[in-house]
């Protein structure tokens, strides 16, 4: 059984909390009470910045906002374990050197130039923040001779990322989750750490 560093316990923690966080907030809608927590939503009813929006959908916005947090949390820490990882093994540049798929580097660099020439900021100036969560598992997979001193199993990293990108979709495209998917989402997080222990 690996051994999880302090960074990898440090990052469960954290995300842990934002998932007791999530349920936290849920019990406190369902019961209609207020655990009085100091956690603030974006959009209280006393605090309404768009008022001819609807107020369903500002609930739906604030119940959904927690999922994000979750998820983009989840998908920066992996684009970091990835980089660094791919870092210490490849130190002259492993972006170049033939660690990414070239149709996943293709896609990548294109979407930074549109990016780039539509005038807004950058979001960043590394290719792999332009990456899709899919594409970031065909990098797992095509440097498995690196990651697999991390992760427990090709399959499973392969499963859960699957699972997580099929989540990712109502997430980042305004849809709202089923409690069902909440659920499904945390054990879907907890299954990504447990494949590096």
């Amino acid at each position: 059984m690996k051994r999880q560093s302090f960074e990898d316990l440090f990052k469960l923690f954290g995300i842990s909390n934002q998932l007791l966080e999530n349920d936290l907030d849920r019990l406190e809608r369902e019961l209609g009470i207020n655990l009085a927590r100091g956690h603030q939503k974006t959009l209280e009813k006393d605090q309404v910045y768009y008022p001819q929006i609807e107020q369903d959908i500002r609930q739906d916005a604030s119940a959904m906002a927690l999922q994000y947090e979750v998820f983009y949390s989840l998908e920066k820490s992996i684009r970091r374990l990835i980089a660094e990882t791919l870092d210490a093994a490849k130190p002259s540049g492993w972006w170049a050197s033939g660690c990414v798929p070239e149709k996943v580097k293709t896609e990548a660099e294109g979407r930074m130039k549109k990016e780039i020439d539509s005038g807004v900021t950058p979001r960043s100036s590394e290719p792999i923040d332009f990456t899709t969560f899919g594409e970031l598992g065909e990098i797992i997979k095509s440097n498995w001779d690196i990651f697999g001193g991390i992760f427990n199993s090709q399959k499973a990293v392969e499963r859960v990322m699957t699972n997580l990108n099929t989540l990712r979709g109502p997430i980042a495209h305004c849809g709202v989750l089923a409690e069902d998917e909440v659920v499904r989402l945390q054990l879907s997080v907890r299954d990504w750490f447990r494949l590096m222990e």
